[in-house]
Order: C-alpha cells, then sequence, then structure tokens
C-alpha cells in the first residue's frame, strides 16, 4: 500500500508541475528581459545627468518620454496574448503521458519487488549454488518412478556379482561390472558408490568418462538434480577431457538449475552447433534451448534438426492469424496430415516423429498418436537414441506404455 501512495503522489506531482509550465504560457524572450532592464537603466541615468546639471530639464523630459515609450513597447512585446499556446492539448497529452506510464507499470511492472541489479542477482545466484543441498540430502527427497523387478535370473546372477565384489573390492573390473548393473536395475546408490570406488582404485589413471560416469549416476539418484558432489565429478571430466560431451550437458544443467542461465547457455549452445545429431543430449537441449535463450536474454534460433520436416512459412503464419479457431485447427490437421503422409512414404529422422506424436497429442487424437508410436518402435528397434526421442514425445501425450 505505501508503495502505490507513494507512486500517487509521484504521478500527481509530475502532472502538477507540467500543468504549472502549460497554464503559464510561453516564457518572455531573453532578449525582451534584456531590453527592458536597458531602457530602466537608461531612465535612472536621465535623473542622475539632470541632478548633475549634465542636461536641461527640457531635454530630460523629452528624453525620458522616448524612453518610457521603448520601455513599454518591450513590455508589450514580451508578453502578447498570441504568443501563448492554447492549454488544452498540452494538458490533454500531460495527462495520457502519465496514464500510459501507470498502465504500462501495471501490464509489466512488478509492485512492491525491490530492485536487483545484475551484480546482486550473480551474488545470490552463487550463494544458491554454494548452499544448495547436497547429494545425500537429494536422494532422501527424490521420488523416482518405480521400475519393474528383474528376471529372477538376471537377479541371481547380480547376487553372485556382488558376493564377488564384495570378496575382492579391489577388482576394479568387477567394481566397472557392479555399477554399471546396479545402476541399469535403479540401484542408483549402490551404482554410485560402486562407481567411485573404480575412480579411486584407478587413482591417476582414472579417465574423463568415468567422471562422467559417476556424476550421471549422482543425478539419475536424484531425478535430474545436479549436486555440489555430481559438479566436483563433472568437474574432473572437464579437466580431463573439455570435449566430454555427457559433462558439459550437465554441467550446463547444472548453470540452469543454480540461476546462471548464461553459462548454460554456453554449454548447450555449443553442444547442440557441434552435434552430432545422434547425441542423447541433443534432444533435450533443442526442447529447452528456447526458453534458455530467453532467460538468458540472448536473441537464438538453433539451427534445424538435419532432415527434419520444414516449420511453417511467413505466409502460413499470416494466413493463420486471420483465420478462425476452426480454421487454423483445419489448417494445423492438414500440416499434421502431410506429415503423416510424408513418413508413411518416405520415412524420415526419430525428430520428425516426435514431432508428429506430439502434434496429434495437441490436437486431442490420441488413438492415432499411440499407432504412429506403435508404427516408429518397429521402424527404430535397435536405434536407442532415435527411440528415446520418439518416446519422450509418446510420453508428453499420454500414449507410451
Amino acid at each position: 500500500m505505501l508503495f502505490w501512495i507513494f507512486s500517487l503522489a509521484l504521478v500527481a506531482l509530475i502532472g502538477a508541475v507540467l500543468a504549472r509550465a502549460v497554464l503559464r504560457g510561453g516564457a518572455a524572450r531573453p532578449e525582451v528581459n534584456a531590453d527592458t532592464q536597458v531602457y530602466r537603466d537608461q531612465l535612472a541615468a536621465i535623473d542622475r545627468d539632470l541632478a548633475r546639471g549634465v542636461i536641461g530639464d527640457v531635454e530630460a523630459e523629452r528624453t525620458r518620454i522616448e524612453v518610457s515609450r521603448r520601455l513599454l513597447e518591450a513590455d508589450r512585446a514580451g508578453v502578447e496574448p498570441e504568443t501563448r499556446g492554447s492549454p488544452v492539448l498540452p494538458v490533454i497529452a500531460a495527462v495520457v503521458a502519465l496514464a500510459g506510464g501507470v498502465a504500462l507499470y501495471l501490464r509489466t511492472g512488478a509492485p512492491g519487488y525491490p530492485d536487483l541489479p545484475m551484480s546482486d542477482r550473480l551474488a545470490r545466484a552463487e550463494t544458491f549454488r554454494a548452499e544448495r543441498p547436497g547429494q545425500a540430502e537429494a536422494m532422501a527427497a527424490a521420488v523416482l518412478p518405480e521400475r519393474p523387478a528383474p528376471d529372477p535370473a538376471y537377479g541371481e546372477l547380480l547376487d553372485r556379482l556382488r558376493k564377488a565384489v564384495a570378496g575382492n573390492p579391489d577388482d576394479i573390473t568387477g567394481q566397472r561390472l557392479l555399477a554399471r548393473n546396479e545402476t541399469a536395475l535403479g540401484n542408483f546408490a549402490a551404482g554410485a558408490e560402486a562407481q567411485a570406488k573404480v575412480i579411486a582404485l584407478a587413482g591417476d589413471a582414472a579417465t574423463a568418462a568415468d567422471y562422467a560416469t559417476l556424476a550421471d549416476t549422482y543425478i539419475l539418484a536424484t531425478g535430474g538434480y545436479v549436486s555440489p558432489e555430481a559438479e566436483a565429478a563433472l568437474a574432473s571430466a572437464l579437466e580431463r577431457d573439455p570435449k566430454n560431451g555427457t559433462a558439459r550437458f550437465y554441467m550446463g544443467l547444472m548453470w540452469a538449475q543454480t540461476g546462471r542461465p548464461d553459462l548454460a547457455f554456453r554449454f548447450w549452445r555449443a553442444l547442440l552447433e557441434e552435434g552430432p545429431e545422434e547425441a542423447p543430449w541433443i534432444p533435450p537441449i533443442r526442447d529447452q534451448i528456447g526458453m534458455l535463450a530467453a532467460a538468458a536474454g540472448v536473441d537464438y534460433a538453433p539451427p534445424p534438426a538435419p532432415g527434419a520436416a520444414p516449420g511453417p512459412d511467413a505466409a502460413d503464419v499470416a494466413a493463420a492469424a486471420g483465420m478462425s479457431e476452426e480454421d487454423r485447427q483445419g489448417m494445423i490437421r492438414s500440416m499434421v496430415d502431410r506429415l503423416s503422409d510424408r513418413l508413411a512414404t518416405e520415412g524420415g529422422p526419430p525428430e520428425d516423429w516426435a514431432r508428429l506424436i506430439s502434434s496429434l497429442g495437441v490436437l486431442g487424437d490420441t488413438e492415432r498418436a499411440a499407432t504412429i508410436w506403435a508404427e516408429a518402435q518397429n521402424v527404430f528397434a535397435g536405434q536407442e537414441a532415435g527411440l528415446a526421442t520418439i518416446r519422450a514425445a509418446a510420453e508428453a501425450a499420454g500414449v507410451a506404455e
């Protein structure tokens, strides 16, 4: 409430100042002010000359009359009514400007929100990053999806592996196998523990991939959160291999989670533009880099996916803008049908299949989306990266099993 009282008082003060300036009319011209002062000085000089006997009474009177006449003319020239503008239009303009400023603030402003300079934002982000929850706390709070029970035969083999590793904990090969299999079953805490032992046993020979795998397991265990422990593993991976894609992707994610979209955008933009397109981090980057760029204040158009179907051109957008909702839906369905026909006859990359499923989900045609998803599983059987892209779209459309 105090904010609005202060704001309204400030608006009223500005309005009063503008109105006063308008109602006072035009100010006297500087040259007129100078002339009148000169004539007044001349009148005083006449009186002094008369007192000293320099001029006579008749000459003094004649000169005084002439100077006085000029003084009156100068005064009239400075206040002629026609030099003043009508106050109506300026007053209206001032009112409109003030009202427009208030309306704009109501739409885009944040009443009561304190100033937050860039230095303060960076300091807050750094504080949040330094004080964010650790791995153990994040794992305790994470709610992960349930995984199906493993095949009994596989479970028996894993139990045997656990016993073998427990009996020979310095066997790095056994620790690698244990870490891989525990993680595959969703036992992320056990997988991370085994992977940490792999790194400890490897010592200076531990690779960037070893550290990236540890970070990946940490992040899976927290449902996507990059903890300080995961960040440390990522830093170690990048120290050994600055081009490690997994580490770069997750490091960008960490910066996005800690209030630094500018740094996150640098990591993800480089990964997206370098490729390869089949890399597992490309689909999530494509989905989110637009929002990330906006948060970073960057005007960025990501490169199109190789072989991806082109989106609507400027003519399509202009046409859709003037359509009714029914006609617009019809246009969208027509574009979806064209994409569906092309995929059925010519095929296409996983991104196009994912786009088709997403579009059908938006249109509410889940039955057809489910059919396309089933077909895509056959077309991309064995291509895990492509299937992951399509599965994400199917899950969003609610048709993935």
